[in-house]
């Protein structure tokens, strides 16, 4: 059974989308602003469903890979054709070509089916990458383009997907034969993105999920920090039919712990709540996914032995003993999965591929799961924190779960600022108008810029959330209270290069400065920080090469010649 989308969802997602145009718009300057609620809507759709598939929170970056026409003639007033490709997104760490094509419709039908159509629309594109070629192409495409190609042509192994994305209900059959034909001739994934899947990715807080559970005693271990301690977890040997039902929409399923009538669940689906605190994004295909799904199905007994099993955290948990202490009865209150998202999402997922699946595999499976007592909200970010420094996820992902960065969080959110620690923040108030939007990654940078590492601000940000963390993020250098100005002077700078005919990605690099100039030289204010910057980017000619002045800004050797000019040195 596929999953559906009503109408709500739509608005829903209209709403979402609109926040992100006018968090976007807050801190960019678009040379004609779009007037009409849907077209800021549908501007907002790139920005949302590009932060959500791609590795980038960075608002300004995200709308550096926009290539439809329409949305830069409002953005630059420069009008080119988009050839079909509205996005390019290039991953270097999965070695990903990205193209993606949207659909955004302004109102809902149900029943509505995206086209196939638009998968054809865009081979007109990705034959000028494959061909290596960017002949006709101009503005940003051109640029994108060439970057695509100069991927190809190197000795890495890369991979070309389309990503047909929209708000409409009911997906592409990206199985179909001419979409099928389409991957075969180009050698590229073909991935259908709307409105069923979208409504998973939507960051709307939760109401608490309750759920009760009976357990054999020999399933099941209990663990309390200390002999006087009345706060006890859990460890259970748990059936995979038993975690569709404590997970599922139903609240009446999730407590009827005694379901004697298992097929009953084959209908039901995750209620993503359950999901909220996840440290893993939206996961559109992975081939971990594909793994558990086989083993689920080749030898549902042994998957206990094959899965690495799941972290549950609860407000609270209680348990007594039933059936003359031969089982116990355990109660959880809103609970959320903190590890074992993937297990979980596959779980449903292959739940719901056969009404027959849930009697004849998952009520044959165990999972390893465990339950914490985290009624201290610090103990769950570091629950959330140590079981999934084990797997494959980003750093920046990791200290998304440290108390230092929920604080900021916290903090910047009292300053209608909202810190962005996940794909899909909109703040943590829905009905606050907020200043501004950063993301993580984007306050890091600005952090080491400012503490004198302008020049490895852009090229090294992969380490900000790595080696250099503990550093940046020390008492001894960060004093967690300047953090509202830091970022409204981030803002303010970034404002006065808007009209520069500079990339975004140039003008950020030059923020960075600004804001390490004006640390060194606090007599000098932003403006006169701004106009000897201008003054000695052209003064810089190392070895009477040329260079763009992005590439002079991420040379120490362009740090040490500015540093002399402001008589630092």
């Amino acid at each position: 059974m596929t999953a559906v989308a009503s109408s709500n969802d739509f608005k829903l997602l209209n709403i979402k989308c609109k926040k992100y145009f006018d968090l976007y718009a807050k801190g960019a300057n678009f040379a004609n602003y779009p007037e009409k609620d849907k077209l800021k809507e549908r501007f907002g759709f790139y920005l949302f469903m590009l932060e959500s598939l791609c590795d980038e929170k960075d608002l300004d970056r995200i709308s550096d890979i926009i290539t439809d026409t329409e949305y830069n003639a409002y953005l630059t007033n420069e009008r080119y054709n988009d050839q079909g490709i509205d996005a390019l997104y290039i991953n270097d760490d999965t070695k990903e070509i990205m193209l993606f094509n949207f659909k955004f419709r302004e109102a809902f039908k149900p029943g509505q089916m995206q086209s196939s159509n638009d998968a054809f629309v865009s081979t007109k594109l990705v034959n000028c990458i494959l061909n290596g070629s960017s002949d006709g192409l101009e503005g940003k495409l051109k640029h994108l383009v060439e970057d695509a190609i100069e991927r190809l042509d190197s000795n890495d192994v890369w991979k070309t997907s389309l990503y047909m994305m929209s708000n409409e209900p009911v997906p592409i059959n990206v199985d179909e034969t001419s979409i099928q034909q389409l991957k075969d001739f180009y050698d590229m994934e073909v991935i259908s993105v709307c409105l069923p899947q979208i409504k998973t990715m939507m960051s709307i807080r939760p109401r608490p999920v309750i759920a009760e559970l009976i357990i054999d005693n020999d399933a099941l271990m209990s663990y309390s920090e200390n002999s006087i301690s009345t706060s006890k977890s859990y460890i259970v040997r748990l059936n995979a039919a038993d975690i569709i039902r404590i997970t599922c929409k139903n609240p009446e399923l999730r407590n009827n712990y005694n379901c004697e009538r298992i097929e009953i669940l084959a209908k039901e689906r995750i209620d993503y709540g359950v999901l909220f605190d996840n440290v893993r994004g939206f996961v559109q295909k992975s081939k971990y996914n594909e793994a558990i799904a086989k083993s689920l199905k080749e030898d549902p007994s042994k998957f206990f032995m094959y899965n690495n099993g799941m972290t549950i955290v609860a407000k609270d948990i209680k348990a007594e003993p039933v059936n003359g202490n031969k089982k116990i009865r355990i109660s959880i209150n809103d609970f959320q999965v903190l590890n074992g998202g993937q297990t979980l999402r596959t779980l449903h997922n292959f739940n719901a591929l056969d009404e027959a699946n849930i009697t004849d595999y998952l009520s044959k499976s165990e999972v390893l799961v465990r339950i914490f007592n985290a009624s201290n909200s610090d103990s769950v970010n570091k629950i959330a924190e140590y079981t999934n420094s084990q797997n494959s996820i980003s750093n920046v992902d990791l200290k998304s779960l440290s108390t230092l960065q929920i604080q900021l969080e916290q903090l910047l959110d009292e300053h209608d600022i909202i810190y962005s620690r996940k794909n899909g923040d909109t703040g943590m108030n829905d009905q606050k108008e907020y200043r501004y939007k950063i993301s993580m990654e984007q306050f890091g940078q600005i952090l080491f810029a400012i503490q004198g590492n302008p020049e490895k601000s852009s090229n090294q940000k992969q380490h900000i959330f790595g080696k250099y963390y503990d550093d940046i993020f020390s008492e001894s250098n960060f004093n967690i209270s300047e953090s509202p100005s830091i970022i409204e002077n981030y803002f303010e700078i970034k404002k006065s290069y808007d009209s520069a005919t500079d990339t975004l990605q140039k003008i950020e690099q030059k923020v960075f400065y600004i804001l390490y100039m004006h640390n060194v030289r606090p007599d000098l204010n932003y403006q006169q920080c701004i106009d000897e910057l201008e003054r000695v980017l052209p003064l810089f000619e190392p070895s009477k090469t040329t260079l763009t002045d992005a590439r002079k800004m991420i040379q120490v050797r362009f740090k040490e010649f500015l540093n002399t000019e402001l008589q630092l040195d």
